[in-house]
């Protein structure tokens, strides 16, 4: 079985979430080839191998264009751990004083459909950042944005996996009817909230 995974362009730590998963789906022994953009997604990945005793070679293809090939053994070697526990990523640290606050699930105001998507591209360029936000704080209908915003959890929780930390308000949850929904970071309270901006140096409220 061979299979080939694309993961330019992909925010740190996805290249490695995603070949997890690729890896889950072998169903016999086989190659995994895996394209990425930069070098520390090759480190990552051959880290990725090296927890799961697969053999490993990566090669640089071109200017930003490198592979990491595989042999994925079903069944053998151990336990990779989870992306947070350890792995480098571009960005490699959290900017301890910078607070993003999501106070809505649209950005500006205007056209609905427009704020909502300008939101979600908002949050997708957080991922791209050099520095990942120390602490997301969700409060309001920005609840929405970590319950049912797909597009937005899947970037939230990459941003997550990086080092921020997610807040959502446990009040806003409870008056939306969302705190079943909540599908990344945590549940927080006003406290928390106002603490995380008085210690804030940078907040941004898109």
């Amino acid at each position: 079985m061979d299979k080939v995974v694309d993961c330019r362009g992909m925010a740190c730590p996805l290249p490695v979430i995603t070949s997890k998963k690729a890896i889950a789906e072998f169903t016999e022994d086989g190659t995994m080839t895996v394209l990425v953009d930069n070098d520390i997604a090759v480190q990552n990945l051959t880290r990725l191998a090296d927890h799961n005793g697969f053999a490993v070679h990566s090669a640089k293809k071109a200017e930003k264009e490198y592979e990491v090939v595989m042999q994925v053994t079903v069944g053998g070697g151990e336990a990779a751990p989870e992306p947070q526990e350890g792995w480098t990523c571009l960005p490699d640290a959290r900017r301890k004083d910078l607070v993003v606050v999501l106070s809505s699930d649209r950005m500006g105001s205007g056209d609905e459909a427009l704020g909502k998507k300008l939101m979600n591209a908002f949050i997708f360029a957080l991922t791209s950042q050099d520095a990942v936000p120390d602490k997301i704080i969700c409060y309001n209908m920005g609840a929405y944005l970590t319950t049912e915003n797909e597009k937005a959890i899947e970037d939230l929780k990459s941003l997550e996996a990086a080092g921020a930390t997610v807040m959502t308000c446990g009040t806003c949850l409870d008056y939306y009817g969302l705190k079943e929904k909540l599908q990344v970071g945590i549940i927080s309270n006003m406290y928390d909230i106002v603490e995380a901006q008085m210690q804030a140096g940078t907040i941004i409220r898109p």
